[in-house]
């Protein structure tokens, strides 16, 4: 670039920065280094407002820039997730009704009511009562007509809403729920509730005594059972 060149550049660089560009909007318009804008435009004051523009253009790119970090991460940390749910897919691959039984024991061993005649299972997690409903019904030969619904849900979620989407997850008609537990926020506390389940806690309520104490019978067994040195151990 020649002398007139510069000099063409340098008077533009001038007027932008008297008008309140920043350095990264005026190297936009004109091609030369950082360094040298920089000496051209030190003797440059701006006024409040302009500094005020330039601040807040910064905290805006930098706040930018925060999300696209925090959305690349999220990403990436999503792809992880996705490769380690198909590699445990290929691991665990079709269960046997023998295996099905099992989890369900299992599963009531850590989530189900121990009192004795009463049974349940209750979580947050649709897929976990899906599952139990029907092995319920499957293994433990409980009557459909003997379940029932329950909903522990905290105090300003949408009870009706909850209890519809817990009567299609269970497949227990609405009239058959019990009274929904709601938990009252505590005004006093301090803390911030970010996880709250938009459904609250499902269960699923059976009065059966005979299969209650069969179900429990089933957890002590498997507890007392010899564990097979030819099972298989994903490693």
């Amino acid at each position: 670039m020649g002398y007139f060149g510069k000099l063409k550049e340098k008077s533009k660089a001038l007027q932008l920065r008297r008008q309140g560009y920043s350095y990264s909007e005026i190297l936009k318009e004109i091609q030369v280094s950082k360094d040298t804008l920089s000496r051209w435009c030190k003797d440059i004051v701006l006024t409040e407002k302009q500094k005020h523009r330039l601040i807040k253009n910064k905290s805006m790119g930098q706040k930018k820039g925060s999300l696209v970090a925090a959305e690349n991460k999220r990403k990436k940390r999503q792809e992880e997730i996705n490769k380690m749910n198909a590699l445990a897919k290929k691991e665990i691959g079709s269960l046997s009704e023998r295996e099905e039984f099992i989890i369900g024991v299992m599963l009531y061993a850590g989530e189900g009511t121990k009192m004795d005649g009463k049974g349940g299972f209750a979580n947050a997690d649709p897929k976990l009562l899906k599952f139990m409903r029907k092995w319920f019904v499957k293994y433990a030969k409980i009557s459909t007509d003997n379940l029932r619904g329950r909903i522990w849900l905290h105090e300003g979620l949408d009870e009706k809403k909850a209890k519809t989407f817990w009567s299609k997850t269970i497949k227990i008609p609405k009239e058959k729920f019990f009274k929904t537990y709601v938990a009252k926020n505590k005004k006093s506390s301090k803390k911030f509730r970010k996880n709250l389940h938009s459904y609250g806690i499902g269960a699923i309520i059976f009065y059966d005594t005979l299969a209650h104490r069969k179900i429990m019978g089933w957890i002590s067994a498997v507890f007392d059972a010899k564990i097979g040195s030819e099972i298989n151990i994903p490693r």
